[in-house]
């Protein structure tokens, strides 16, 4: 269901952009410079979610607004304490004075999370992004969670309160295209409210619109096209930035990316600058190799390296793969 990857290279900006296969949607994980994803890519984008608001992580945030301004969306933004502030100052930094008859009104809903409680907030672009009163409900742990997929977060320290992020599938559900075919029945949209009712554990004899191109259709119940369908564990992706090497990071950082198909993780300095990448609140190259052997990931991608090492990049790469592969015991690095 996702493809996932960075925005940047590894020493520019930090952002991830997943793309929701089979869906007209995309997700961001940080918001630094976007300028590399295509109108189009940004256009499909429905939830960001900002692990704080340091210039590198949030100064995107002005391009997402003109590229999407004047259309007919609403996107869907995380951050943490004093977030609603931050998305506030962006916008009352423009006039919005012609904004009011726009044929089609764009929508900011803006998350602020704290350790306890979220606090949602709208921004609408004909009201000239004035803030509506915002709603409160509880946070334990899970942001999100729909019959797509469900996004867990927690708080890392970085000298401030930063968050990071779990995104998983519910459950993959494949198309066998050979039973598809032997079945005469065609390809396309229709497959994708089919995998949804799949995904919701929907009753056999619920009816399902199969539809040809030209305009045929016809109705088949759920429990006959369950045939052309596998169901597999879901994806999931982590995305840790910004988080200072402690007992306390390294216990929520292998319990929220445990076992996940990629993990994005920060590896700003080398293990020989751990005294600098303490001072600065950053992981080394290998204390993130070892955090996501710990965690049982599949694949890591690191990312966020310090421009010391310009020219040298590889030096970061290796050194977290090495001690990735070589984490059997799951013990911390010294």
């Amino acid at each position: 269901m996702f493809s996932a990857c960075l925005i940047n290279d590894p020493s520019s900006d930090p952002g991830v952009y997943v793309k929701f296969k089979y869906r007209s949607e995309a997700a961001l994980f940080d918001l630094g410079e976007i300028y590399r994803l295509q109108p189009r890519q940004i256009l499909r984008v429905k939830h960001i979610f900002i692990s704080h608001t340091h210039m590198d992580h949030f100064i995107g945030f002005d391009h997402l607004l003109r590229i999407c301004l004047g259309r007919d969306m609403h996107i869907s933004l995380f951050g943490p304490p004093g977030f609603t502030k931050n998305v506030e100052g962006k916008l009352t930094a423009y006039t919005w004075n012609l904004v009011g008859n726009y044929t089609n009104d764009f929508v900011l809903r803006v998350t602020e999370v704290s350790e306890t409680q979220v606090t949602t907030t709208n921004f609408s672009c004909r009201g000239a992004f004035s803030p509506e009163p915002g709603v409160t409900g509880k946070f334990d742990g899970t942001l999100i969670d729909n019959n797509n997929f469900t996004l867990n977060a927690v708080f890392l320290d970085h000298k401030i309160p930063i968050l990071a992020f779990a995104l998983k599938e519910q459950t993959h559900v494949n198309i066998m295209k050979n039973v598809l075919e032997e079945m005469g029945l065609p390809r396309g949209g229709w497959l994708v409210d089919l995998k949804d009712a799949v995904r919701r554990g929907e009753p056999d004899d619920l009816p399902i619109r199969v539809r040809w191109k030209g305009g045929r259709e016809k109705t088949v119940l759920l429990g006959e096209l369950k045939k052309i369908t596998r169901t597999t564990e879901g994806q999931k992706i982590s995305y840790i930035a910004d988080a200072v090497y402690s007992s306390n990071n390294a216990r929520k950082i292998v319990k929220l990316a445990k076992d996940s198909d990629i993990l994005f993780i920060e590896a700003p300095f080398l293990d020989k600058d751990c005294k600098t990448a303490t001072e600065k609140y950053h992981l080394t190259a290998k204390q993130a190799g070892h955090l996501a052997g710990m965690a049982e990931v599949k694949n890591i991608r690191t990312f966020h390296f310090s421009p010391k090492y310009k020219g040298r990049e590889d030096l970061l790469k290796n050194e977290a793969l090495d001690a990735f592969r070589s984490s059997l015991s799951g013990n911390p690095p010294a």
